[in-house]
């Protein structure tokens, strides 16, 4: 059975990922905290032959994520290929950042990958599946202004090196996809400020093809990590 479940997917990364998915046939369950964009991107899958099914739930709060997760495999079936592509992000001197804005940046980025992982892979565990991390670069380069996210998304290739060895037995494959910077609603954010030239940077529709890739290669083996940079290099 062809359905993945992919987190954040209503905007950037994870809407184009949805879009790249439905059109090759994949039957989706697709997770975001906004129902009314969730609504419009279904509306536009409808051409497509995919059974769009749609979660609402906001990863940065953690109380009730399990529930949420678990209602919807056992309303929805349970993934083949789990997409973690949720994330957030504030830059600012790592001591001086506000509490609460740490809190967010760890638990979007990295515990509610845990959570979810934690809710899908002991039903994944009897067919088997693929889990798809999405990461940065940042996860192996200290950026200033940006240690939180640095730490959560190194943090999160840890987990994912953990997973895979711990669930390998299982036949359940980890992986992470690392990517450079990508043009994304992100950058519009008002926790961010950068003047960085976002037309360099990669597309999220070339990024989404990339993972699509990564999940169709055959259950004998495995990309256990694909990094992906914009050709004039990292910044």
């Amino acid at each position: 059975m062809k359905l993945a479940f992919i987190t954040g997917a209503t905007k950037g990364i994870g809407r184009s990922t949805a879009i790249t998915f439905a059109n090759a046939g994949w039957d989706l369950i697709l997770l975001s905290r906004n129902m009314d964009l969730l609504e419009k991107l279904k509306s536009e899958l409808l051409t497509t032959k995919s059974k769009i099914n749609l979660v609402k739930c906001d990863l940065s709060n953690p109380l009730g994520i399990e529930n949420c997760v678990r209602e919807a495999i056992d309303k929805y079936g349970c993934p083949s290929v789990l997409i973690n592509n949720a994330g957030c992000a504030f830059n600012g001197s790592l001591v001086e950042m506000d509490f609460e804005q740490w809190e967010q940046t760890i638990q979007t980025n990295l515990t509610s990958v845990f959570q979810i992982c934690s809710s899908i892979i002991p039903q994944m565990r009897k067919n088997g599946g693929l889990v798809i991390n999405v990461s940065s670069h940042a996860s192996y380069n200290a950026f200033p202004q940006w240690g939180a996210y640095c730490i959560s998304k190194s943090a999160l290739t840890m987990f994912t090196k953990c997973l895979r060895e711990e669930e390998r037995s299982n036949s359940i494959r980890a992986c992470t996809i690392t990517l450079g910077s990508v043009n994304t609603p992100l950058w519009d954010s008002k926790s961010i400020k950068s003047d960085f030239d976002r037309t360099s940077m990669l597309c999220s529709n070339k990024v989404s093809d990339t993972i699509l890739y990564m999940a169709q290669q055959p259950e004998s083996q495995l990309i256990e990590d694909l990094t992906l940079m914009p050709s004039g290099g990292a910044f």
